[in-house]
């Protein structure tokens, strides 16, 4: 038999290995977790433990969930619930100097309340929004650089499919996390509205400085208030039902997805039964994916356990002294650059052994660390050259607008995202002050 640390440092080298030359994660992860063990402790061992340990993660009671949460997305956006949302924001908000791209922003956001995936918002908006802006004198490379970091935001509003993947692999407590996502999501759409007003200001060459939509009188403003009453009530059941304690995060997801169904049923009965097939499609393709890279997740674990590469990573870092805030500083840059190569749900399946036993020997308070490390990763999802929301946003932009235009688009709402972080790390109650507020625990 091999030396367990010689096999777990060959192991992830092959890993890397089979990532850069195009490799899926969910089988590289496997094969390597596999192979790994089965040098330690033997073929038959290794696959028994294996299946043993993919069967009890991907039957978690929490991971209902996440179809829950993806079917939810699918719906809203097949059900006209992000053409009334922004409508009615624009109608408030869109006349000011960079109105139109802030209300873009805040219609993001709250369809982040009833879409856990930020791909398909910023998809949605890039087709919603981004030719309405380009219309108005918006430069195309701030129109859909702006819908691709909306689509952001709602990976930490509830509901968040990373965040409860976060709590199953991690073992913290799902409702905390997505409760914990809240403030977060708010700054991120404070500072992206800031950052609006100031191009607006600064750069007529990407907002035009006379082209306003159309003017809504005060009558016709809160008439259009009735159109996000939907938004609202999910909002009310999901957020309310986790915080109050009615339910608990599966529950509630349960809850919402029938409201949904209803609400589609009532809203487009000509047109329910195409887009419940559509949506029941994609939530199975997209959950498959998901399942097998988590599954896969827990054999590479399994094979990082068994090769004491995580004990040794702790007692070094322990024993080099690091303060919690070096640590976490450590943890940003290594997602940063993660975030170049790997999607977020990847990089949380890999890294989750190998930091969290660290977070809990520094003392480091774990929903702190979860929104920290969420918001990081999620900055992955607008730089290059992973950028899976900029790839999304290209997938459904005017066929004049190129990659690399949305790229440039979008970095200053990159460089917000990195102030963002660093508030949330200076200001550590921003994210837990509201998980310990909640009568559910």
């Amino acid at each position: 038999m091999m030396d367990p640390s010689v096999v777990g440092i060959l192991g992830i080298i092959l890993l890397l290995a089979l990532l850069v030359v195009g490799v899926h994660i969910g089988v590289a992860l496997g094969l390597v977790g596999i192979i790994g063990s089965a040098l330690i402790v033997g073929f038959e061992a290794s696959v028994y433990s294996s299946v043993s340990n993919i069967y009890h993660k991907i039957a978690s009671y929490e991971l209902i969930t996440i179809p829950l949460f993806i079917l939810m997305g699918y719906m809203a956006s097949g059900g006209g619930i992000s053409e009334k949302t922004y409508k009615t924001l624009n109608a408030w908000v869109g006349k000011i100097r960079g109105g139109i791209g802030i209300s873009t922003v805040f219609a993001c956001t709250a369809f982040g309340a009833v879409c856990g995936s930020s791909m398909v918002t910023a998809a949605v908006f890039a087709r919603l929004c981004a030719p309405e802006m380009r219309k108005h004198g918006y430069d195309k490379k701030l129109a859909y650089g702006i819908c691709a970091a909306g689509g952001v935001i709602g990976m930490l509003i509830p509901p968040s499919i990373v965040m409860v993947i976060y709590g199953v692999m991690a073992g913290e407590s799902t409702g905390k996390l997505l409760i914990a996502g809240i403030t977060p999501g708010l700054l991120l759409t404070v500072l992206f509205s800031v950052l609006i007003v100031i191009i607006s200001r600064l750069k007529n060459s990407l907002v035009h400085p006379d082209d306003h939509p159309v003017e809504y009188t005060w009558k016709e403003k809160f008439k259009l208030l009735g159109n996000i009453w939907q938004v609202l009530l999910v909002a009310v059941i999901l957020f309310g039902g986790i915080f109050g304690g009615v339910f608990n995060p599966t529950e509630a997801a349960a809850v919402v997805t029938v409201v949904l169904m209803v609400l589609l049923v009532m809203s487009k009965w000509c047109e329910s039964g195409a887009i419940f097939k559509e949506s029941f499609r994609e939530t199975g393709s997209t959950t498959a994916m998901i399942f097998l890279v988590m599954g896969s997740a827990t054999v590479f674990s399994q094979f990082l356990v068994l090769t004491g590469i995580t004990e040794r990573i702790v007692s070094f870092v322990i024993g080099a002294d690091l303060s919690p805030i070096l640590f976490i500083l450590l943890v940003v840059a290594t997602y940063m650059l993660l975030g170049c190569l790997l999607d977020s749900i990847s990089m949380l399946c890999i890294t989750i052994p190998l930091f969290n036993p660290i977070v809990y020997q520094l003392g480091i308070d774990p929903i702190w660390y979860a929104v920290i490390v969420v918001l990081t990763i999620h900055a992955g999802l607008i730089t290059p050259p992973v950028g899976l929301n900029v790839y999304a946003t290209y997938a459904v932009a005017e066929k004049d607008v190129t990659l690399e235009e949305i790229f440039y688009g979008v970095l200053p709402f990159a460089i917000a995202m990195l102030v963002a972080i660093g508030i949330v790390i200076y200001w550590p109650s921003l994210s837990t002050f509201l998980p310990e507020l909640m009568l559910a625990k």
